[in-house]
This record gives structure tokens, C-alpha cells and sequence, in this order.
């Protein structure tokens, strides 16, 4: 079966070119231009995925999300306006999966939606205990990191800020809820400490530490790692 693609925004040249292009690309479309209407439709006809445009008029999108988490782990894709990097972690803290900024490609969009359903299918049964990402391979059980083949040598914080972006790979994750897993509630201010430690595994896992083709940094928003790079 198709799957299904809930779409609440309220730009009716996004709506269609949105419809024209999921539904040549084998999804079913669902569209909604209000943020009340696009609950309802959610409830009565659950999607596999949405994509949730953060400016409605009738509510901000960060309230969508964080209704819909009340009851749905769907995977949502959020699509922002350029510089409202504090929306976008609102909304990922929220539990947002992912988001764009307008204006988008076709071809980014679609990898994105790819990610976030690959993900929710792996979320319904076991993790994946072997992630890869080009030469970098990730071994969760085992605690083992290689690259091209070599074991390479992590510190136990390095592992476990690795292993979370790995577990959620090809997701932005926030700084704040890096912080919290890896280091605790109360360090959820520090992101200096990613910065050192982004920077630590850059140096170990990436061919040119200054132009990262995996650890992704998404500016003023976090971090993730890509799979496909």
C-alpha cells in the first residue's frame, strides 16, 4: 500500500506542488490548511508520516506537534521560513523528527521523508544494532567504532554521544536533548561540550575534520549524522 502523507499548510501553492509531487513519487496525499483540521484528519485517517508547516492561522505548529505527540509517534517533518532557528528546536523538542526550510528541493525533500519513514519502521521492532555511514561503521552492541576497517579508540563520552546519533541516524537532533542523553539535565546549557566533542569525533572519523561529510552540524539548532553523504 501507498504510503499515506498528511500535509497541514496553509499556502495553497505549497499544498498543491506538495500534492502534485508526493503523489508522483508513489505516496498517498492528505492535505489540510489549518491546524484544527489537520489534527481531525490525523485522527480519522492516520498517516504515515506529516509534514507540518510551523506558521497557521489558527495555531502555531509547535502546538500541532505537541498534540499530535500526545497520542501518534508518526514521524513529522516540519517545514520552516529561513532564521527561526528557535521554532525549529521548539518543534523538535516538541518531538519533530525533522524539518525544512522554505524554500526546499524536490529531491531533499523526498530523502528526507525516505529517513524519517525508514526510521519509523525500525522504531516498530528491534534497533538496528550496526549503523553505517560511509567508511564509519558503529557496532552498538559490541561498543566498537571502525573506520575503513580500523577499530578507532573512543572515550566513553565519545561512544555514547556517537552511539545517539547513530541510533537516530539522518535525524537532526537538538542540542538540548544531546545534552540531556549524554551528559545529564543538568548540562543541558553547555553546548560547549558538544562543540569539543563534535569536534574530538570529526578529528577520528572524518577524512577532512573541517568540511565533516557525516557529522553534520545544523546551525544554531544541533547536530546529525548522515548515512548517505
Amino acid at each position: 500500500m501507498e504510503p499515506h502523507i498528511l500535509v497541514i499548510d496553509d499556502e495553497p501553492q505549497i499544498l498543491r506542488a506538495l500534492r502534485t509531487i508526493l503523489t508522483a513519487n508513489k505516496f498517498r496525499v492528505s492535505a489540510a490548511s489549518r491546524g484544527s483540521e489537520g489534527l481531525t484528519l490525523a485522527a480519522a485517517q492516520p498517516p504515515d508520516l506529516v509534514i507540518l508547516d510551523m506558521s497557521l492561522p489558527d495555531m502555531d505548529g509547535v502546538e500541532v506537534c505537541e498534540r499530535l505527540r500526545q497520542w501518534t509517534q508518526v514521524p513529522i517533518i516540519v517545514l520552516s521560513v529561513r532564521d527561526s532557528e528557535r521554532d525549529k528546536v521548539r518543534a523538535l523538542d516538541k518531538g519533530a523528527d525533522d524539518y525544512l526550510t522554505k524554500p526546499f528541493g524536490i529531491e531533499e525533500l523526498l530523502a528526507r521523508i525516505r529517513v524519517a519513514l525508514k526510521h519509523s519502521a525500525q522504531a516498530s521492532g528491534a534497533p538496528e544494532p550496526v549503523i553505517t555511514a560511509g567508511p564509519i561503521l558503529i557496532d552498538l552492541a559490541r561498543h566498537i567504532v571502525t573506520r575503513d576497517g580500523e577499530e578507532v579508540k573512543l572515550t566513553a563520552t565519545e561512544f555514547k554521544l556517537m552511539a545517539y546519533l547513530a541510533a537516530h541516524a539522518g535525524r537532526v537532533l537538538t542540542h538540548q536533548a544531546i545534552l540531556n542523553h549524554v551528559w545529564g539535565s543538568a548540562d543541558i546549557d553547555h553546548t560547549e561540550y558538544l562543540r569539543v566533542y563534535i569536534g574530538q569525533l570529526r578529528k577520528k572519523l572524518e577524512s577532512n575534520p573541517d568540511q565533516p561529510k557525516y557529522l553534520q552540524t545544523e546551525p544554531g539548532v544541533g547536530y546529525r549524522l548522515l548515512t548517505d553523504a
